[in-house]
């Protein structure tokens, strides 16, 4: 395979399993709108927000407008298709909590990993482009709990930000390092992925701080 054919085979997965992640995201913030009791339209826009926040927060910092997710009507639809089903059947979608969760540290570092290479490929340098892959991959669930005023779960969940990190850190290494893509894009959100899971089954968390007494 040539190098140009092994970047589009990349550039096709990620489209993939962006889709999927937007679908995964989309159902996490449906799920906060049934929890909260919202209206259908309320749960709807928390889905929009969940998977598409935090890319459309990215493409506008590095001027990449229109932003994908609203020029792209995949992106629109996958959300509303989540949000409808968990706002009828967010029973069921409780009791697939284990799996979603799974699919959920999936799309993170999907999203870490495609954000940080888009920030590169608009010509950000690698502590940025880090960065903005993190933002990708936290952003919509950030805004979704900001709009029901809540503390953002990233700040309090175990390694979700550090892991979004190290995915996209893995990248902007293996690109100074002239790597493969392939390997390269598959190893951060491989990194992120398993971190994520790891950090859930195990407990793992930073520090708490605790209020002077």
């Amino acid at each position: 395979m040539s190098p140009i054919d092994g970047a589009v085979a990349v550039g096709l997965v990620l489209v993939v399993l962006d889709l999927v992640g937007t679908f995964v995201f989309a159902l996490s913030g449906a799920l906060v709108g049934v929890r909260q009791r919202l209206d259908l339209f309320g749960v709807l826009v928390l889905s929009f927000v969940a998977a598409c926040g935090g890319g459309i927060l990215r493409d506008t910092m590095i001027g990449a407008t229109p932003p994908a997710a609203l020029q792209d009507w995949r992106y629109v639809a996958i959300s509303m298709a989540a949000g409808l089903l968990t706002f009828w059947r967010a029973g069921a979608i409780e009791r697939w909590r284990n799996p979603v969760q799974s699919m959920d540290a999936v799309g993170l570092g999907v999203f870490a990993v495609a954000g940080a290479l888009k920030a590169q490929a608009f010509g950000l340098g690698p502590v940025g482009a880090i960065l903005l892959g993190m933002l990708t991959g936290i952003g919509g669930g950030m805004l979704r709990d900001v709009l029901v005023a809540q503390v953002p779960a990233v700040l309090k969940a175990e390694l979700y930000a550090v892991a979004a990190l190290a995915g996209a850190g893995v990248v902007v290494l293996g690109k100074a390092l002239s790597l493969p893509l392939t390997p390269v894009v598959v190893a951060g959100v491989v990194a992120c992925t398993g971190l994520r899971l790891f950090a859930i089954r195990r407990g793992w968390r930073l520090p708490t701080a605790e209020p002077p007494a």
